[in-house]
């Protein structure tokens, strides 16, 4: 394994990886993990797999440009860097939900198989109607293909008070304190797996198990799009990433800013 900065503080993440993680840079503080990540992979400087950790984020990037905050030292702020020129630029979304399963995958070792435990579209991590973590994907394309992707993924592990309702983490659900070194390496073996899955071309079953994991899927509810509620139903996510969602007989499809959930 190739730790850069801080090394001390990384030697207890042991990923059982072929390369997620095996480059390590630990970072007690920075503005974004997602931000250092693709510098160091502009400069050439990080391998297939490497991953960015922080204790502290000072302007952490989430969905739709909103802030990602999380106590410092406290959760798992880290940006992985992978390089899947085998995607098209047209299949993007692919790789989200693989992500997201992967996540999803990883919690579920930690809380068991709940049914509380959702994927938001299209990459947030619920348990319930409060938000465990967050996924934001920035991908670097040449042509028709992906060059480079950044995976930032901030979850709440041991934070207890949060700012806003809607929030809760891994220790308030189980009344338990982690150890992030570890978590933070069980993460790692969980993103890698996903990604070798879709680096097969396992394409319809990661399509199958997002659904299957996915928050509101075929639930009737209210949103909200162009300034007008409706009441609709989730039942898919089209090829491109948009929301497929049935409402008064008419099926209508959304982007990420397009619609807001009730």
């Amino acid at each position: 394994m190739n730790v850069t900065k801080y090394e001390k503080q990384v030697e207890a993440i042991y990923p059982q990886t072929l390369f997620t993680g095996q480059q390590l840079v630990w970072l007690p503080e920075c503005p974004s993990t997602n931000t250092e990540a693709q510098q160091l992979a502009v400069q050439n400087r990080a391998t297939d797999g490497c991953c960015v950790i922080t204790d502290k984020q000072t302007a952490g990037r989430g969905q739709r440009g909103n802030q990602w905050e999380a106590a410092p030292g406290e959760n798992l702020t880290l940006s992985v860097v992978w390089r899947p020129t085998f995607l098209a630029a047209t299949d993007q979304f692919l790789l989200s939900q693989a992500v997201a399963l992967a996540v999803h995958d990883w919690l579920t070792t930690l809380l068991g198989p709940d049914p509380a435990l959702r994927v938001k579209w299209p990459n947030d991590i619920f348990f319930g109607s409060q938000k465990l973590g967050g996924i934001l994907i920035e991908n670097t394309l040449s042509g028709a293909k992906i060059q480079h992707s950044i995976v930032g993924i901030g979850l709440n592990i041991n934070q207890q008070q949060f700012g806003v309702p809607t929030a809760t983490s891994l220790s308030r659900l189980t009344n338990r304190v982690y150890m992030l070194p570890t978590l933070a390496a069980r993460l790692l073996e969980s993103l890698e797996r996903r990604y070798l899955q879709l680096r097969a071309g396992k394409i319809s079953q990661l399509r199958t198990e997002y659904l299957r994991v996915l928050y509101r899927f075929q639930e009737e509810h209210e949103y909200e799009s162009a300034g007008q509620r409706f009441r609709g139903q989730i039942v898919g996510v089209d090829e491109a990433g948009r929301l497929a969602v049935a409402s008064r007989g008419h099926l209508h499809y959304f982007d990420l800013k397009q619609i807001r959930y009730l």
